[in-house]
C-alpha cells in the first residue's frame, strides 16, 4: 500500500489543485509502479509559511521580500 505526503504552503491552493495532486500522484504511482490505485494513499499536509523555513529563515520573511 504506497503511502505518498505532499506537503505545500497554505497559500491559495484550492480544492481543485489538491483533487489533481491527488491524482495525479496516484496515477505516477500506477503507472511508474504498477501500484494499485484502491490502495494508494496521498495525504495534503499545508503548513503555514511562519512555520517553514528555507536559508534559515521563515517563508513569510522571504515572501514579503519578493523571493
Amino acid at each position: 500500500m504506497p503511502y505518498v505526503n505532499i506537503k505545500i504552503t497554505d497559500e491559495n491552493v484550492s480544492a481543485e489543485d489538491k483533487k489533481a495532486l491527488i491524482e495525479g500522484a496516484t496515477r505516477l504511482l500506477q503507472d511508474v509502479l504498477g501500484k494499485n490505485p484502491a490502495t494508494t494513499v496521498v495525504v495534503i499536509d499545508e503548513v503555514n509559511t511562519d512555520n517553514w523555513g528555507i536559508a534559515g529563515e521563515p517563508v513569510t520573511e522571504r515572501r514579503k521580500r519578493g523571493q
